[in-house]
C-alpha cells in the first residue's frame, strides 16, 4: 500500500478495540472490519444487528471502506508520486493548479488551522521535516546549520500557500505540501460517513491512532479510550476516559527523536525556528466531533507549547489534555471544554 509521509502518532491507544476483542458478556454482537491504508492499519467497529436491520453486508460496505480510502490516499499520498498533490508538489509554476473538492477542503481546513495556531500548525513543513532526518530521507550525518535551515525557509511558510474556487496556488514554485497532519483523520470522517449513510449510529473508527466514535459498544457502554502515559520504556496508560460522539486525536514527541552529542531532537518541527522544539510538553490529546480537526489540532498544541496551548484552547472552547513533564514526574492540564465532554474512568 502506498504510503503517507511519515508521521508517528503512537500515543492513543484504543482500550475499547482491546476490550471488545475478548469481552464475552456481550449481548449485542459486534462486527470487526480491519485492513491497510495510509501505511498503517484501520479498524471499524459497528453493532451486527444495527447492520442487519438496516440491510448491511459487511463484505460489501468493507469493500466501499476500502475504495474509498484508496481514492483518499490517490488523491493526499505524497509517497505516490502520481497522486493529486505529488503532482501539485511537482508542478513549478505558480498558477492555479485543478484539484479535487476532497483536497480542496483539507487543503482550506489546514490553512485555517494554520491561522488558528499562529502558524506553528504548516502544510509545508515537509523540507524542513526532511532536513532533520524525520522524513523518508535519512538522518543526517550532521545537525542542519542555520544556513541550511535558511535556504529551505525560503519556500517553506503556509502564506505561501492559498486556495481558489477550483485549485491550489504557490507563491514560490518550490513549495511542497504534505497533508499528512490531517489526512488520516479525514480518513476517519469519510469513514464515519460511509458508516452513518448505511444507517449505523453505534460505531468505532480508527486510522493510526486517529479515532472517531458514536453510541456504544455491544454490551451497552460507551467506548473508552486511553490516553497513554508518555514514557519510553513501556506502553502504559495515563487515562482511560469515554468521549461520547467525538473524534480524538492524540500527538506525543516521545517515541520519534534521535540524539546527537547529547542533544535530544523532536519530530516535530516549528515553522518559526526551522528547528526541532524544545519545550517540555510531551503529549496532547485533543476532542472535536472532525478527526481531521482534532487530528491537526494535536500537532499544532504540541509544537506551540504548554503556555500557548493553554491560552488557545481557553479563548477557542476546544477539548484538549496536555501531558509536561517536570522534574518532579508529569503535569496535566484539562481544559474547561475537555472536562465537559470527557467522562474519565480512572
Amino acid at each position: 500500500m502506498i504510503r503517507f509521509a511519515i508521521r508517528i502518532f503512537l500515543a492513543v491507544v484504543a482500550i475499547g478495540i482491546l476490550l471488545l476483542a475478548s469481552c464475552s458478556d456481550e449481548q449485542r454482537p459486534v462486527v470487526h472490519l480491519q485492513g491497510q491504508t495510509m501505511g498503517t492499519t484501520y479498524n471499524v467497529k459497528y453493532l451486527l444487528d444495527e447492520a442487519e436491520t438496516n440491510g448491511v453486508d459487511a463484505q460489501r460496505l468493507q469493500s466501499e471502506i476500502d475504495a474509498r480510502l484508496v481514492e483518499v490516499n490517490k488523491l493526499m499520498s505524497t509517497y505516490d508520486p502520481t497522486s493529486e498533490l505529488s503532482r501539485f508538489n511537482q508542478y513549478r509554476f505558480t498558477d492555479n493548479f485543478n484539484v479535487s473538492p476532497d483536497t480542496l477542503f483539507v487543503v482550506n481546513e489546514a490553512l485555517r488551522l494554520a491561522q488558528l495556531s499562529g502558524g506553528v500548525l504548516d502544510v509545508t513543513v515537509g523540507p524542513l521535516v526532511n532536513l532533520w532526518g524525520f522524513g523518508p530521507t535519512k538522518r543526517p550525518e550532521i545537525v542542519p546549520s542555520q544556513a541550511d535551515i535558511d535556504v529551505i525557509r525560503e519556500y517553506v511558510g503556509f502564506s505561501k500557500l492559498s486556495t481558489t474556487p477550483t485549485g491550489l496556488k504557490k507563491s514560490h514554485p518550490m513549495l511542497y505540501v504534505d497533508l499528512s497532519t490531517i489526512a488520516k483523520g479525514y480518513g476517519v470522517d469519510e469513514v464515519a460517513s460511509i458508516l452513518e449513510q448505511q444507517g449505523i449510529v453505534d460505531y468505532l473508527v480508527e486510522i493510526g491512532g486517529e479515532m472517531r466514535v458514536r453510541g456504544e459498544r455491544g454490551d451497552g457502554s460507551e467506548w473508552l479510550i486511553a490516553i497513554e502515559k508518555p514514557v519510553t520504556t513501556e506502553r502504559a496508560v495515563q487515562k482511560v476516559v469515554s468521549i461520547g460522539t467525538h473524534a480524538v486525536a492524540t500527538s506525543g514527541d516521545y517515541r520519534n527523536y534521535y540524539e546527537d552529542n547529547g542533544v535530544r531532537y523532536s519530530h516535530l518541527i516549528d515553522p518559526t525556528t526551522g528547528a526541532p522544539i524544545t519545550h517540555n510538553l510531551v503529549s496532547v490529546t485533543v476532542i472535536h466531533s472532525s478527526s481531521m480537526t482534532a487530528d491537526g489540532l494535536a500537532t499544532a498544541f504540541n509544537v506551540m507549547g504548554w503556555d500557548k496551548a493553554i491560552e488557545i484552547a481557553e479563548q477557542e472552547q476546544l477539548a484538549v489534555f496536555l501531558i509536561r513533564r517536570t522534574a518532579n514526574g508529569f503535569e496535566e492540564y484539562a481544559s474547561p471544554e475537555f472536562d465537559k465532554l470527557v467522562t474519565v474512568h480512572n
